[in-house]
């Protein structure tokens, strides 16, 4: 998340009828704009690069995978925000005709930034959390072959990290296996210190 567009207070109504007029993406929180800002060329390349494998591992299956661009509601949190990338299984829900903005994603991947990892991690999350369908919330660094994993288990959630290029990840919530290798590929990280 960037900066407060202005300090006016806006009602969800007027915050989507703004963000479906304007080229520029904003985040919505609590009655506050926050304008969305760019992405490096890694950041890029790890969502391209996991929506492609999410892709062929989805196809003829009833889940749908979305990257940037769609809108996710947390209703509970009074919030909406643009995840990285979102899958949402069964039948897609959304909060009017429009079909822009989800309201019952499965999984949720963050890629992450040193200008929003705080964000992504802390009050992000608490949004996300709010949502009932959301079953698991993943995170993904930039720097370094590493993915983070919180699955629900129940009222909790259960954190696990996988770490180095040869590992896997298995995304529980809708039976997918991503390689770090294949999300990294052509990612290249600052030389190694051990090397």
């Amino acid at each position: 998340m960037s900066a407060v567009l202005n300090k006016k207070y806006y009602s969800q109504e007027e915050y989507l009828a703004i963000e479906r007029q304007t080229q520029i993406k904003s985040e919505y929180v609590d009655g506050e704009m926050f304008a969305m800002t760019g992405a490096s060329r890694e950041h890029n390349l790890i969502n391209i690069n996991i929506a492609s494998e999410l892709r062929t591992q989805l196809k003829n299956r009833p889940c749908e995978a979305y990257i940037n661009d769609m809108r996710i509601k947390a209703k509970k949190a009074r919030s909406y925000h643009y995840p990285d990338i979102a899958v949402a299984c069964g039948t897609p829900q959304f909060e009017d005709n429009h079909v822009d903005t989800l309201i019952n994603p499965s999984l949720i991947i963050e890629v992450l930034s040193s200008s929003t990892e705080a964000y992504d991690r802390g009050a992000k999350f608490s949004h996300y959390r709010k949502i009932e369908s959301l079953r698991e919330y993943v995170l993904v660094a930039q720097d370094q072959p590493l993915v983070e994993r919180y699955i629900r288990q129940g009222e909790a959630w259960l954190l696990t990290e996988t770490a180095g290029l040869d590992a896997s990840v298995h995304l529980e919530s809708i039976d997918c296996v991503l390689s770090l290798k294949e999300i990294y590929d052509k990612v290249a990280f600052e030389s190694d210190p051990s090397s």
